[in-house]
């Protein structure tokens, strides 16, 4: 959940409901007056009670996505569907496949396939990482080794499991971040050139200019259930989590011979709204797989940087204590995949004016400008430091390019009022009235080709499932000389972008990008691409069905089926409201 949504803090946005109205509206209908002639007539209800032993309510996380009525009540249901506790309970739940390196380098050998078992990965982002770095005071990079060592070092969680069971791998979101941008770079220099596909058949329907980022979950999920004018507009590209959950599940199962299921992914992320990403039925092995059907999710289970030191703390394991070394591993069972997934040094995460939320625009801007000779891009704040405005000239002055910056949904709503269609005056001669309205506006601002929205004010790194100044892990070491406030908190983010940013660059020596000539901000697109058309190959899948996604308007159930009274009649009786 993005920090502006959190139940403490609703002054960024136009009064959503904590508690969900589903169950509210979908009370059962009142019962029929009695017909009797006397209006002075007292009854007593004699009916029984309904039962007060039935089971526990329960909210789907369909209910929370087909329900328009609002946008921030699914947070609640998926920090206790998708949590640290769901992630004991699946690793107690039996013995895990066992998994032998081959010592001929051919592949993965696995072993005890009918005990019902499944194999453990885990994906980390880099915002995660930094929340840890700066909370431990250590780098980035010694923040994701500890991490790892908690997930499948033998001083981590495994060390106190029923089954010792931990993650067999531990992969870097980056990864999948730069295929990301290489891709949406694509995706925007077709949509310049108003074409309608890329190379090899990828992407063959493009977004609407402007396009909009689309993989923060907050502000998909705000744009389908309440802008739907906007939809067109989104890109098509999965983000790094769904990324990495479709090259995980369908990599391992095809190598090992298993079915999805058998894998078992969790995402360590910076935001609760990522929970609600993962529940999406577009982003299941329904989708790549082709039936059609209600599939296995990419990423089973999203747990939180705070959730994750509640991991550690219920295995009792003192993460400050972990090592801050890289864990051995065997290799993944695809060779060439195996050196795109673990590279020898972790990438740093851009420079500060990328900002903290993968670089999606910055990227951009650079590969634009990189295709034509003496492009510079200037920069122009907005109306505040969450509005940034970018112009690529070329070496004359001539502009080539503009894109934007909106970060915090306050900016959002400006943005999503300046992308809604003009309507005709009904009134003979009128004039349109809308956003095309005032002289030479158009719609989306002054003709963006792409912009990068986020629902958090700046970015990731401020995700409302970050480790905050006030929590105990932070105001109990430093209860003396640190009183938790705003102006605290605001330095205490400063302190973990500067951990987001305090990797260290890959020499030509350690990077496996050396031998390609044409490097934007350390990323070879035609690196990515031969890697990317590789993992197509060995998976016998469509790109376009492996890296993109859909998105489609929400329109509210509630109310046109009242469902299982007694249900509806325990979960409206809660006290206070919510789950």
């Amino acid at each position: 959940m993005s920090a502006i949504l959190s139940a403490d803090d609703l002054n960024d946005f136009i009064s959503p409901g904590v508690a969900c109205i589903k169950p509210v509206e979908t009370l059962p209908a009142a019962k029929a007056p009695s017909k009797s002639d006397d209006p002075y007539e007292v009854s007593f209800n004699t009916e029984p009670l309904p039962a007060s032993d039935l089971p526990p309510a329960q909210i789907s996380l369909t209910d929370c996505l087909a329900c328009s009525g609002c946008v921030t009540s699914a947070e609640a249901v998926l920090v206790s569907m998708q949590s640290h506790a769901e992630v004991v309970q699946e690793l107690d739940s039996g013995p895990s496949l066992r998994l032998r390196g081959n010592i001929a380098g051919s592949g993965i050998e696995v072993e005890n396939l009918e005990s019902g078992g499944r194999i453990y990965v885990a994906s980390v982002s880099p915002q995660s990482r930094a929340s840890i770095a700066a909370t431990y005071k250590v780098t980035e990079q010694e923040a994701g080794n500890m991490i790892e060592q908690l997930l499948s070092g033998p001083k981590g969680i495994k060390n106190r499991a029923v089954y010792r069971n931990g993650f067999q791998w531990v992969v870097d979101t980056n990864v999948a971040r730069e295929a990301c941008l290489v891709l949406g770079a694509d995706e925007v220099m077709n949509s310049m050139l108003e074409g309608k596909g890329t190379e090899n058949g990828v992407a063959t329907k493009q977004p609407t200019k402007p396009i909009l980022t689309s993989s923060c979950p907050g502000w998909i999920c705000y744009a389908e259930k309440t802008h739907p004018h906007v939809l067109p507009h989104l890109s098509r590209l999965k983000s790094p989590q769904a990324l990495m959950g479709t090259l995980l599940k369908t990599t391992l199962s095809r190598k090992l011979g298993i079915s999805p299921d058998r894998i078992w992914h969790v995402a360590i992320m910076p935001c609760f709204d990522k929970k609600l990403e993962a529940s999406r039925e577009e982003l299941t092995d329904a989708v790549w797989e082709g039936t059609g059907t209600r599939g296995v999710r990419d990423v089973d289970c999203v747990i939180t940087s705070k959730e994750l030191l509640m991991l550690a703390d219920s295995r009792r394991v003192d993460f400050a204590k972990l090592p801050r070394t890289p864990v051995s591993r065997i290799p993944f069972p695809e060779p060439k995949l195996d050196p795109f997934l673990f590279p020898a040094r972790r990438r740093k995460n851009n420079t500060p004016a990328a900002g903290s939320s993968g670089g999606n625009l910055y990227y951009i801007l650079q590969y634009f400008a990189s295709q034509c000779e003496g492009a510079s891009v200037q920069t122009a704040r907005g109306r505040n430091a969450d509005v940034l405005e970018y112009t690529v000239t070329s070496a004359t002055g001539e502009t080539l390019m503009k894109a934007a910056r909106y970060y915090g949904f306050r900016n959002i709503q400006n943005l999503v009022r300046r992308l809604k269609p003009a309507k005709p005056s009904r009134m003979p001669g009128g004039k349109p009235f809308g956003s095309a309205r005032k002289p030479g506006g158009k719609p989306g601002g002054p003709d963006y080709s792409y912009v990068e929205v986020m629902a958090c004010p700046g970015g990731c790194t401020n995700g409302g499932g970050q480790i905050k100044v006030d929590d105990p892990v932070i105001s109990g070491r430093e209860a003396s000389n640190m009183k938790p406030g705003p102006q605290e908190q605001k330095v205490w983010l400063a302190q973990v972008d500067e951990a987001y940013f305090s990797g260290e660059d890959s020499t030509e020596e350690d990077t496996i990008m050396e031998d390609h000539n044409d490097m934007v901000e350390g990323i070879s697109p035609s690196y990515i691409k031969n890697t990317l058309s590789h993992w197509a190959t060995t998976t016998g899948i469509d790109l376009e069905r492996l890296a993109y996604t859909t998105y489609r308007e929400v329109v509210s159930d509630v109310g046109k089926s009242a469902g299982d009274t007694e249900r509806v009649i325990e979960i409206a009786g809660k006290i206070g409201g919510g789950w």
